[in-house]
């Protein structure tokens, strides 16, 4: 039999105990996201696999929007992030900062999902493009590669949130003994 349990009884981080506790050596970039709603999912995601931040950018809604924050639930007040109005130059200075550059997109010489594994001596940063045209060729050209998810139906893309969401669930699984511990 199973009970299901109480919120109480998840053992969740405060958002300032989230802000303390070790993270997942990966920020993700929204570049042009056009719903408000999956940028709130996306904020969800992220603090669910304790990611560094999350950077907003172009018309990329930010927190103080209304649906953002309905559909985010406070995570926004956990997960840091910053708004930047231009993603390449975002993607640009995080390089110069030592982080390799995955745009996730269907493209050639991609790496599929499965096969991608991050390091814990690396930072990562992941580019998540706009629903309709995603990641700006100008973007994939600065990044150090490409993953792309296998798709087998009539359609060739997933929404950006349920995206991210995948893409977290399998580049976390090396970490996952250590987030549940905390890193001790």
């Amino acid at each position: 039999m199973y009970r299901k349990l109480q919120n109480q009884e998840l053992n969740r981080l405060s958002p300032e105990e989230y802000k303390q506790a070790p993270k997942l050596p990966v920020v993700i970039i929204l570049d042009n996201i056009r719903s408000q709603n999956n940028v709130g999912s996306v904020f969800r995601t992220s603090d669910a696999f304790r990611v560094e931040k999350i950077y907003l950018c172009g018309i990329t809604s930010t927190p103080e929007n209304r649906e953002v924050h309905k559909t985010a639930l406070g995570a926004e007040d956990a997960v840091a992030w910053e708004y930047a109005q231009d993603a390449l130059a975002t993607v640009e200075k995080l390089k110069a900062q030592g982080y390799k550059i995955y745009a996730i997109e269907q493209a050639e010489n991609t790496t599929s999902l499965e096969n991608f594994r991050i390091t814990p001596d690396e930072k990562y940063a992941l580019v998540f493009g706009n629903e309709v045209k995603g990641v700006q060729q100008e973007i994939i050209n600065a990044s150090d590669g490409c993953i792309e998810i296998p798709q087998f139906g009539t359609k060739h893309s997933f929404n950006i949130s349920v995206t991210v969401g995948m893409v977290l669930w399998q580049i976390i699984h090396p970490f996952l003994d250590k987030m549940k511990k905390g890193y001790d």
